[in-house]
């Protein structure tokens, strides 16, 4: 009951309106009110405003809603933590990764932990780092794997190993067979193929340019990593992507900067006091011991 009335409540909030909110929460307008209005008789007070044409939260709701809002998350995780078994015959895994991550160091991670943990349900999502920020903080992600980077103080951030950008072409690109860095001036004379605004990773490469007062000639953009990398495999087009892509795509060629484009720190992101499932505690034990001595130890080795 406690639930439910919980969920009501926001479901009417965000809403604004009875009918749209029953039909989100698949339950007659009617029921939906009764519902309200029996929480309202046990707290004493309206909640709504419904004097409108849309509801409103009345003074009484808005100062009792957002610790509704933290009770909801807390008792969905103790209804996970009841179901969280020790031994990790069952159980359920919610993975975020900023888009990157998915070309090398997601799938490694994620085939050794199902094949030694077969019955744990993974669900992986692509986010930004800001959509992250708000998955962890509102329980919707039980771990993600993003940058240090982070903005908010109720996310907890565990450093893994350090990402830098570097120039990536084909084998037959004109300059694959460099052995030196390649100055600035001149990535600025190469057609190139760069991720969209949306990525972060393109806010990090723009800013590298004006640091060196150059612009870049963008011939193609595009909001897939997957299309990129295939652009300039096939091509005379370069990109700008983290060398520890080459970890999975050793067919291309790395070649470094002159100046370097600043490392960043890859990191692991939970949310501060959130409860830890067995599933998230063995995954990252995994991840770390991989990255440590096992299979994706040579990654730190890649980003130099």
């Amino acid at each position: 009951m406690i639930l439910r009335h919980i969920r009501y409540l926001l479901a009417v909030a965000e809403h604004r309106n009875f009918t749209r909110a029953a039909d989100s929460l698949h339950i007659s307008q009617p029921a939906l009110s009764q519902q309200i209005r029996q929480l309202e008789n046990d707290l004493g007070g309206e909640l709504f405003d419904r004097s409108g044409r849309a509801v409103r939260l009345t003074d009484f709701g808005s100062a009792y809603i957002e610790y509704a809002r933290r009770a909801l998350l807390d008792l969905e995780a103790g209804q996970r933590a009841l179901h969280d078994v020790r031994d990790l015959s069952r159980g359920q895994l919610r993975l975020a990764f900023t888009p990157t991550f998915t070309e090398y160091l997601v799938a490694p991670v994620i085939d050794q932990f199902h094949s030694a943990y077969p019955h744990i349900e993974i669900e992986m999502t692509e986010m930004s780092l800001d959509a992250i920020e708000s998955g962890l903080g509102g329980d919707r992600v039980d771990l993600a794997i993003g940058f240090t980077d982070i903005r908010s103080d109720d996310i907890e951030v565990e450093a893994l190993f350090p990402e830098r950008m570097t120039l990536v072409v084909s084998a037959s690109h004109p300059v694959a067979a460099e052995r030196t860095p390649i100055a600035s001036s001149r990535l600025a004379t190469l057609p190139l193929a760069l991720l969209s605004g949306q990525f972060v990773s393109r806010f990090y490469v723009d800013a590298y340019f004006a640091s060196q007062g150059i612009k870049p000639n963008v011939a193609i953009q595009a909001n897939s990593i997957s299309a990129v990398l295939k652009i300039v495999s096939r091509g005379k087009v370069a990109t700008l992507l983290p060398s520890v892509m080459q970890y999975e795509h050793r067919d291309l060629k790395y070649i470094a900067l002159e100046p370097a484009i600043p490392a960043r720190t890859v990191a692991l992101l939970r949310r501060k006091g959130a409860y830890r499932t067995a599933a998230a505690t063995a995954f990252t034990a995994m991840l770390k011991e991989m990255l440590e001595e096992g299979a994706l130890s040579s990654l730190s080795a890649f980003a130099r």
